[in-house]
């Protein structure tokens, strides 16, 4: 039976219809099914009639006919009428009657119809990747603070330019919010980031004394929890030390790496990693500009369900991520998730059209994976889960992530193409 196409490129629906001699086999094999198994009082086990288990079972047989034969023979119309759903089917018009054949409706997405065009014109910026001698300076220096030792004083106050280990208690005046609470910190005495407050009452101190004073933090202050807040804070010194930086020599140039052995060395060693991270910034906003382009000038329908899929992924991967940064499972529960799934959908849904249109480019271009490149992902992976590549192998076949992967590497060499002929 032809396929309706509803108002949705993406929809159809068929009618199937199983035989009437199809259904009475598959009706006989449930009931000799139940024979075997119903326990029914006055009868002993596998000898209950027929008759007796078509009228106590009736229901439960007409499920397991239905769950037998309905996902089989859809799956042989579609298959028969050149179909690939996307979707599970929606059954609806369900017929069954004894003697008569299975009839049912079944309604599903399938994968639109895709002409990719206008690829070859597209044109992303290859901007010229400069680091100058400034930036490098700026990145030894923080190099040199990153490295630091700090020494203990003894005999004199806080200074300007000292550093006063202390801990902290202090909360906001109000009541509200959490109190605050931290051990063994260092704050700098009129450091640029230190606050006023800060340096003007610990100026002066020794180890063992104990400052208490007030902030009132600006309206626009950085940080939002508090802005606009008044609090209090007592502070005990622990210790006054001094910060000493190393020496800009050949030595720490060593110290930073064994393959390291001068000055320059370090230097052109920052150099060519502060390259290679712009290089790769700039490709990577190139590339996102490239398939928006791509994305504008094939406009097509996208099953509903490959949306809801992505938005699946794209929100689990965000839970992961607040997970990994200490967000508990208790809290989780308690997010609006379909807010979250509403305000995921429209940029699934351009990762699904791109994703489409990557393969499509593919497909014209002959863009394939080797074995050798394959392999070589395989090779990276392990090392990053730190596994044998057997053992990888054996679990992502295990999930049926393979092919996702050798799909994964397919789209990125197919990007890489259109950004190599974009310039």
């Amino acid at each position: 039976m032809t396929p309706t196409e509803t108002k949705d490129s993406c929809k159809r629906e068929i009618e199937v219809v199983v035989p009437a001699d199809v259904v009475a086999r598959q009706t006989e094999e449930v009931i000799q099914k139940f024979q075997k198994l119903a326990r029914i009082p006055g009868f002993r086990q596998g000898k209950v009639p027929p008759t007796v288990i078509r009228q106590r079972f009736a229901e439960d047989i007409r499920s397991e006919v239905v769950e037998a034969l309905v996902p089989k023979h859809f799956r042989r119309e579609t298959e028969k009428q050149g179909l690939h759903p996307v979707s599970q089917p929606r059954v609806t018009d369900l017929h069954i009657h004894d003697g008569e054949p299975l009839k049912f409706k079944a309604s599903f997405e399938v994968m639109p119809e895709i002409k990719v065009e206008g690829y070859k014109e597209l044109r992303a910026e290859h901007p010229k990747i400069e680091v100058t001698d400034d930036e490098v300076t700026q990145a030894v220096e923080s190099l040199r603070e990153q490295h630091a030792t700090f020494t203990p004083i003894e005999g004199r106050t806080l200074a300007d330019g000292d550093f006063a280990q202390v801990s902290i208690l202090g909360g906001a005046k109000d009541g509200e919010g959490q109190p605050v609470k931290m051990d063994e910190i260092l704050v700098e005495i009129g450091g640029k980031t230190t606050l006023e407050e800060f340096s003007a009452n610990l100026r002066g101190a020794n180890t063992g004394d104990t400052r208490s004073f007030g902030v009132n933090y600006p309206q626009d202050y950085s940080d939002q929890r508090l802005a606009g807040k008044v609090f209090s804070y007592t502070l005990k010194v622990h210790g006054v030390k001094q910060k000493s930086v190393p020496e800009l020599n050949d030595e720490f140039a060593k110290e930073l790496g064994n393959d390291l052995q001068s000055l320059d060395d370090l230097k052109k060693r920052i150099r060519e990693q502060m390259e290679h991270e712009r290089r790769t910034t700039a490709e990577r906003e190139a590339k996102d500009k490239l398939l928006e382009e791509l994305v504008k000038r094939n406009d097509f329908a996208v099953p509903d369900a490959m949306i809801e899929r992505q938005v699946e992924l794209r929100l689990e991967r965000g839970l992961r991520a607040l997970a990994a940064q200490g967000m508990r499972t208790e809290d989780m529960k308690k997010m609006d998730f379909e807010r979250l799934r509403a305000g995921q959908r429209d940029q699934a849904e351009q990762e699904v059209k791109a994703s489409l249109l990557l393969e499509e480019v593919a497909a014209k271009e002959n863009i394939q994976v080797s074995d050798e490149e394959f392999a070589t992902e395989l090779e990276s992976l392990s090392k990053q889960t730190k596994q044998t590549v057997e053992a990888l192998r054996a679990r992502l076949t295990e999930d049926g992530a393979l092919d996702r992967i050798r799909h994964r590497i397919r789209s990125e060499k197919t990007l890489d193409f259109l950004y190599r002929q974009s310039a």
